[in-house]
């Protein structure tokens, strides 16, 4: 993979629900991270008395924050009714040279900050809500 432009990485929102996606405003930061719990199976016959995990299990998450400058567009607009109306619509997060995640998660967190001399700024985390797919670019 190529070095690539830290802008390049995008966190879009479904803004009406119609499958029609836009890139949240304003964001200069974008991080996005998989985990997945382990289930551990050892027991007394495991050989070596090694640690045994059990293939498939365990719970897969993603997070995913932004942080950027506030510019009250309509994704704004659009995030902070769904943190207060508890929503979880549908998120792409563009990896670039790697592809597409695409699934429901819920706006765990906004903040918002602002300097006396600088300008106003906000940071937002997500939680997946449920199964996420991949799209290889």
């Amino acid at each position: 993979m190529a070095v690539q432009s830290g802008k390049d990485l995008l966190l879009k929102v479904d803004l009406t629900g119609d499958g029609q996606f836009e890139t949240v405003a304003g964001l200069r930061a974008t991080r996005i991270s998989f985990n997945a719990e382990t289930v551990d199976v050892t027991s007394l016959e495991s050989a070596g008395g090694w640690r045994e995990l059990l293939a498939g299990a365990g719970v897969r998450s993603a997070q995913v924050s932004g942080a950027g400058v506030f510019r009250d567009a309509g994704t704004d607009e659009r995030a902070r009714q769904i943190f207060f109306d508890g929503e979880m619509p549908e998120f792409q997060v563009i990896i670039p040279d790697f592809g597409v995640v695409e699934g429901p998660f819920q706006i765990t967190a906004i903040e918002y900050a602002g300097s006396f001399n600088g300008e106003a700024t906000y940071e937002l985390s997500l939680a997946s809500a449920g199964a996420l797919a991949f799209t290889a670019l």
